[in-house]
């Protein structure tokens, strides 16, 4: 489906954000952000580093406290914003509706525990209890994530970076979110592992509907998964539109240097 047909068929943004801003002293994190992004819509956020796309990120995720701004988001209750919702409400949203992936593995997962109970704990966060149901369908999740189900009594430890990344991504979509936000979810991954990755998060974003923003330097990921795409520099969009259309004919300078490869991201 484009964009402009979902556009079409939903009747509001599920993410609308306005004029977010954060600081750090002096130093300007991310500044007077404004996008809306739609249901099964994925927008990328590329730039280098230093650009504020990562506290961009933990702003909307709710990591972070902006200093201005809203963050609204179509809850199953209807628009509310993010900014100003109760930690509680929050911390629940990021249970059932929202999903964040780690650019290091170790940061979403907890290797102590086995591979089905870091898949089991995510649906026992949202009120399963009946064991053999929370079992199968962690070793149906490992499955599509190509892990070997027989693997679900060892430990994340005990897995690669790339099985690592994947089992974290089956623990953040066994609840079925409607949005998921991605830290760099290839880096530090060698380029074959991130190849198979990325065939997978786009199988996966297809088969579930799912919207998400991406925060990656890298471009291939955005032009492989991304619908839209936004290019940060010193904390402020400089360009954002089609992923195609600012790849292929970049208006603004910085993104013509980023997509030439001058600047080195």
């Amino acid at each position: 489906m484009t964009i402009a047909a979902r556009t079409v068929a939903a009747d509001a943004p599920l993410l609308s954000v306005r004029a977010l801003t954060k600081r750090y002293g002096p130093r300007i994190g991310c500044a007077d952000v404004t996008f809306d992004l739609w249901p099964g819509e994925v927008m990328g956020i590329v730039g280098e580093s230093g650009s504020g796309k990562s506290t961009l990120l933990s702003c909307l995720a709710g990591h972070l406290a902006p200093d201005a701004g809203s963050v609204v988001f179509d809850t199953r209750q209807g628009p509310r914003d993010t900014v100003t919702m109760a930690e509680p409400e929050r911390r629940m949203l990021g249970r059932t509706d929202w999903a964040f992936v780690h650019q290091n593995p170790r940061d979403g997962l907890r290797m102590g525990v086995s591979a089905g109970g870091n898949v089991g704990e995510r649906l026992m966060a949202v009120g399963a209890r009946h064991y053999g149901r929370i079992r199968h369908a962690a070793e149906d999740w490992l499955g599509r994530v190509e892990i070997d189900p027989a693997r679900i009594d060892d430990r994340p430890r005990q897995f690669s970076g790339g099985m690592q990344q994947r089992l974290q991504i089956a623990r953040n979509l066994v609840t079925g979110p409607r949005l998921v936000f991605m830290d760099e979810p290839t880096g530090g991954l060698d380029v074959s592992v991130q190849a198979r990755l990325l065939d997978l998060l786009r199988g996966l974003v297809r088969e579930m509907g799912l919207s998400a923003i991406i925060v990656t330097h890298d471009l291939a990921v955005v032009r492989l998964l991304a619908d839209r795409l936004m290019v940060m520099k010193d904390g402020r969009v400089v360009e954002q539109g089609l992923t195609d259309q600012v790849l292929d004919d970049p208006q603004h300078g910085y993104t013509q240097l980023l997509v030439s490869s001058v600047l080195q991201v």
